[in-house]
């Protein structure tokens, strides 16, 4: 048994209420005008963020920071098979779609994202694998590398056909980065990576919209009015707010013209209203927040520790990257909420969680 250092990671934690905290001020200011009406209540969606995110993630985070780390380990394939048969079910009565995409599964007054539950369970069942005593995942191909590739093609293509590609790369990123953490062979690595982006190109150039979205990154001046209207809204509200913004809930685009400002597009929002100063900020919190996850990682007393550590760590960096770097012009245009900011209770009550798990990993890191 590993000794504690009897309290948490306070920075790690402090960072994780901040941008909590942040991201229900500023979901209330990009929600204000469309909840008013559509639902003619002001803060419909940050009721909804507040009873179906914030309430079970601090149930999550409370059993992810007082639970000993080493319970979900016993828990991991379990937990996986559970977060496959959720996928799964999506394609059954229990799933509803929206906007196209069938990504919901709906129990009676609660619905959730199978996928976004999957990024707690796959990590812990990658790291629970691979830090198994007396193997060579990480070394020989038919124990390790070939069920590590079946295992993440097989959780890929149940996300792909939702259709979520985003969320797939977030996953397989994040659990590349675990792999390579347990030591594997650069080989393998570069192998999986090579795979990773031909089955990527295949895909977009097999759906349209897929690949009309990335010909207009490359090519913005031949879709200035359909394919690339979304990323223009959003570099001209980043433009207006400066230096210092516009001020507090007075964004002029998030309702009349900045598709899905209070998910994909929430950052574009933020750097309106707070400017180049608020936004830089924000980054900066998220930085840290990333910064002391992977030192954390860097001080676990065991394997499974690490691993979870750096897989958590690693899928918050990369979303967060990704939505910042989209909404930015940097990198095509993608669907994917900012963590601990957008709108959508699942991805709150995981992060949340994923924050709770670290936490209590932390207090024995040393």
């Amino acid at each position: 048994m590993t000794n504690a250092n009897h309290h948490p990671d306070y920075l790690f934690l402090s960072c994780m209420i901040i941008l909590t905290v942040f991201g229900l001020v500023m979901l209330s200011s990009a929600s204000s005008d469309l909840s008013k009406i559509k639902f003619n209540d002001t803060y419909y969606y940050l009721k909804h963020q507040l009873l179906y995110g914030l309430i079970p993630g601090i149930i999550g985070f409370l059993l992810g920071i007082l639970i000993h780390y080493r319970f979900w380990q016993k828990l991991a394939v379990p937990m996986l098979i559970f977060g496959i048969i959720g996928l799964i079910l999506i394609f059954t009565p229990l799933g509803f779609s929206h906007a196209g995409a069938n990504r919901w599964l709906n129990l009676g007054p609660f619905s959730f994202q199978p996928a976004e539950l999957l990024k707690i369970a796959f990590i812990i069942y990658l790291a629970a694998w691979l830090s198994q005593k007396n193997k060579k995942r990480q070394t020989d191909f038919f124990t390790g590398f070939l069920p590590f590739l079946i295992i993440s093609a097989g959780v890929a293509f149940l996300i792909v056909i939702q259709p979520s590609t985003t969320t797939v790369f977030v996953i397989m990123a994040a659990g590349l980065a675990v792999y390579f953490a347990s030591g594997a062979k650069i080989r393998y690595i570069a192998a999986i990576m090579f795979l990773g982006i031909a089955a990527l190109a295949l895909i977009i150039y097999l759906t349209p919209y897929r690949f009309e979205r990335l010909s207009a990154y490359w090519s913005p001046e031949n879709k200035v009015l359909d394919s690339n209207y979304h990323a223009n809204q959003a570099l001209m509200a980043i433009g207006s707010g400066g230096l210092f913004g516009v001020g507090f809930g007075k964004s002029t685009t998030k309702f009349k013209y900045l598709p899905e400002p209070i998910g994909d597009s929430i950052f574009a929002v933020i750097a309106e209203e707070l400017g180049f100063v608020g936004s830089f900020l924000l980054i900066v919190i998220f930085a840290v927040f990333v910064t002391k996850g992977f030192l954390i990682a860097n001080k676990c007393p065991d394997q499974f520790a690490k691993l979870t550590v750096v897989g958590f760590t690693s899928i918050i960096a990369v979303q967060v990257f990704i939505h910042i770097a989209a909404i930015s012009g940097l990198i095509p245009l993608t669907g994917v909420p900012l963590p601990f900011i957008s709108h959508g209770g699942t991805s709150l009550a995981v992060f949340l969680t994923m924050s709770g798990i670290i936490g209590n990993i932390s207090k024995y890191a040393g």
